[in-house]
């Protein structure tokens, strides 16, 4: 089986709230209006789908995926 790269993971609305300490509105509403700078929403009729960048949220909120603290500074990563 292939192992997949972290650039090529989608994360759930559910999950980045729950990492943010937000509710699933909260990161709804902040992709669609373009304030979160960690994904896209796209409209398609009535309907909205989310891309959220593992790379994108871990440089936003600080944190690696599983849970890690990162310095900022220089991306290295601290348990």
């Amino acid at each position: 089986m292939r192992k997949r790269r972290l650039t090529e993971m989608n994360i759930k609305v559910s999950e980045v709230a729950r990492l943010m300490g937000k509710s699933e509105q909260f990161v709804r509403i902040g992709l669609q209006r373009g304030l979160l700078p960690i994904g896209t929403a796209i409209k398609n009729g009535s309907k909205y789908s989310y891309y959220i960048s593992p790379k994108l949220l871990e440089d936003y909120i600080g944190k690696d995926i599983k849970g890690n603290e990162r310095n900022k500074r220089n991306d290295e990563y601290t348990s």
